[in-house]
């Protein structure tokens, strides 16, 4: 009888200890690959109950990748606050237009009254933009633009022309190469675009080839994606300047790619800005880019607007009067340099 107990309690025990040590491993497993997946990508849900004079609005960010997107994001989110009438639901969509869709299909199945969203990338949209509008809620498309058939698709669009950034880019390297006397040299240009497919990369990619296309002894060496971020734009720098030495202007797409550009310069020796070998373009005008264009390590900076809240909290508002709103939004922008930088750096905010 102590034989048979003995075995009875290592059976039972034994198959306690298992299912404890199930209990605390499995969740464990779990938690670790739901982080590995990126498990914080979710979908705010609006409460069982809200404040019923709160405007319940969803918006999706496209990301988080640069300063000019921490800066947008928090332009909407400060301008649809509950002390403005607002109830906001945001999402980061992480650079991917899945998860973007994805979020919006969860604004319509919760049924909040307006969408707001930054796209990733202008193509694809035609379907769940169908969605929204078949369900009623009007959608406001801010800073990049949508590629659809129908435009009656989105209520909004408001943003900035990236094209004419481009031209604006253009336009000011052709001063500047008159003023130094090298209007008839050869001048060898380097871009980094941002993501492909974005309308920043494609309006700014433009605009500048158009003015560039004016210059028969302008040579663009390559043009190459850095995907709108630091790290791979050092990456990408170094490969440049190993295969073209003779490199001498940058046309960097954004702050970020251009922060990440000058260091692979800084590491190479290589002499840039004002007075150096490769004068530097760059876009966005964020705070830390105008403090090296007022030390004269960038020589240019085209603005990309990023304070777009109020212009989504004026459509809502309108729209709430049943009054008439326009179709397109462009945000006003300014060209920097050493001679101008200072002066608006005291009041910037981003």
């Amino acid at each position: 009888m102590k034989r048979a107990s003995e075995i009875g309690k290592k059976i039972f025990f034994g198959h306690v200890g298992i299912c404890i040590i199930l209990l605390c491993v499995i969740p464990v497993l779990f938690i670790g690959y739901s982080l590995f997946r990126g498990f914080d990508i979710k979908i705010e849900q609006m409460p069982a109950e809200t404040e019923e004079d709160l405007i319940v609005v969803g918006f999706s960010q496209l990301g988080s990748e640069s300063g000019w997107r921490t800066a947008h994001t928090a332009s909407i989110q400060q301008a649809l606050t509950k002390d403005a009438g607002y109830f906001l639901i945001f999402n980061n969509a992480r650079q991917m237009q899945d998860n973007q869709i994805k979020a919006i299909r969860s604004f319509i199945s919760q049924r909040v009254e307006y969408i707001v969203f930054a796209p990733v990338i202008e193509d694809g949209w035609d379907t769940v933009l169908q969605e929204a509008k078949s369900a009623g809620i009007p959608v406001i498309v801010t800073d990049r633009m949508v590629n659809v058939q129908d435009e009656s698709l989105y209520t909004a669009w408001i943003g900035t022309d990236a094209k004419e950034e481009g031209k604006k880019a253009g336009r000011w390297l052709e001063d500047y190469l008159e003023q130094e006397g090298r209007q008839s040299e050869k001048i060898n240009i380097v871009v980094l675009k941002g993501t492909v497919g974005s309308t920043a990369e494609i309006g700014r990619t433009k605009g500048f080839g158009e003015i560039a296309a004016q210059h028969g002894n302008w040579h663009i060496l390559e043009s190459v994606s850095a995907e709108f971020t630091a790290n791979k734009a050092k990456e990408v720098m170094r490969s440049i300047l190993q295969r073209y030495p003779e490199m001498d202007v940058l046309i960097s797409q954004n702050d970020d790619m251009t922060m990440g550009a000058i260091e692979a310069m800084q590491e190479a020796g290589i002499r840039f800005g004002e007075g150096g070998d490769v004068t530097v373009i760059s876009f966005d005008a964020t705070r830390d880019a105008l403090e090296l264009v007022k030390e004269g390590r960038i020589n240019v900076n085209v603005e990309c607007n990023p304070v777009q809240g109020v212009y989504v909290d004026e459509i809502i508002q309108r729209l709430e009067k049943g009054e008439p709103v326009e179709k397109y939004y462009v945000v006003e922008e300014k060209v920097f340099t050493r001679e101008n930088a200072a002066v608006f750096l005291e009041g910037r905010k981003y």
